[in-house]
């Protein structure tokens, strides 16, 4: 600011006041003042000015897995959202492990982030209190964990699981393989338990990641064991499922069914089009950064949770009838 103030003629005052939206004292001089800033590439340290102003207008968000097109597109509408009330977004990639989450959340509120939102890799609760008791914001997104005090914002997918289930049954299905996830996370635990809960005892669940590989050795398992139908927990696991059941010379839905909790651009696009449970995706990252918004600014938002929906599109076959 010296720099800037020498070079302008003016004093560091003036610069300060222009840096920070104020009027000059002369519309020349702040002119002359853009314009040093300009010709020597200053840009005011974000992180001291925090210092003063005890906000870096920045939020940070770390998701599970960012190779996955539901996170992405949750990633995007949070920025979008963010980025309509002033702020910026750095996003982490926790890749599905609570050890690289730790360090990511640990090392954006070392840079002062405003706020955090947290997809959580697991359901242990301990990093979140770890957060909460430093006093930042947070708001869980997608996932929850045990206790969380925090406003979480999610989809229930519990009266599409419910008719998926139905469907399922309804078309003669007595053999349903269901690729679940993690039951260390909430969403893995909770979308098993309403499916094989609607299912009766006609479901056979195999755990994978929420990882495209552990989709297809799961597929694999219960293609052999004899299932007609599959239900992939969430999309990356779907894509192994599928490639699984191409692999093996199978008709999908002549030979076995196949339903897909999460959606991707391309599932509407194959033959057939796959059948499945789809998230709000964009309402979800645009209310979780309204949610944290909220919290930032001293208010108390409540819960959010959306609802997911049932989209056919003949990967069923007769149970779409």
């Amino acid at each position: 600011m010296k720099d800037v103030a020498q070079h302008a003629g003016v004093s560091t005052a003036t610069v300060s006041r222009v840096l920070n939206g104020h009027a000059a004292p002369t519309p020349e001089t702040r002119v002359r003042v853009l314009a040093a800033i300009e010709e020597l590439g200053y840009r005011p340290n974000a992180l001291a000015r925090s210092l003063r102003t005890t906000s870096t207008q920045t939020l940070g968000l770390v998701i599970s897995d960012l190779l996955n097109p539901f996170f992405a597109e949750i990633a995007r509408a949070v920025e979008d959202e963010a980025r309509s009330h002033g702020y910026c977004v750095v996003i982490g990639n926790a890749d599905e492990s609570a050890e690289q989450e730790a360090t990511y959340v640990r090392t954006l509120l070392d840079r002062r982030v405003d706020g955090l939102l947290l997809c959580p890799a697991t359901d242990d609760p301990s990093l979140v209190r770890e957060v909460s008791a430093g006093g930042v914001p947070l708001v869980l997104l997608d996932r929850t964990v045990r206790g969380a005090t925090c406003p979480v914002v999610r989809a229930d997918g519990s009266e599409a699981l419910t008719a998926l289930a139905r469907r399922l049954v309804g078309a003669g299905h007595t053999r349903i393989g269901v690729i679940a996830g993690p039951p260390n996370t909430s969403t893995g635990r909770e979308r098993t338990d309403v499916l094989t809960g609607s299912l009766g005892g006609l479901a056979q669940v195999v755990h994978g990641d929420f990882r495209q590989e552990s989709g297809s050795q799961a597929a694999a398992k219960l293609i052999e064991d004899g299932a007609t139908a599959l239900v992939a927990m969430d999309n990356l696991m779907g894509l192994g499922a599928l490639g699984e059941i191409r692999a093996r010379g199978l008709q999908i839905p002549h030979d076995i069914a196949l339903a897909v909790f999460d959606d991707q651009p391309w599932f509407p696009l194959l033959d057939p089009p796959i059948t499945v449970i789809a998230q709000p995706t964009v309402e979800m990252g645009r209310a979780a950064a309204r949610s944290l918004l909220a919290l930032i600014n001293g208010q108390q938002p409540d819960d959010v949770r959306l609802t997911a929906k049932l989209v056919l599109r003949g990967s069923l076959g007769e149970a779409e009838l």
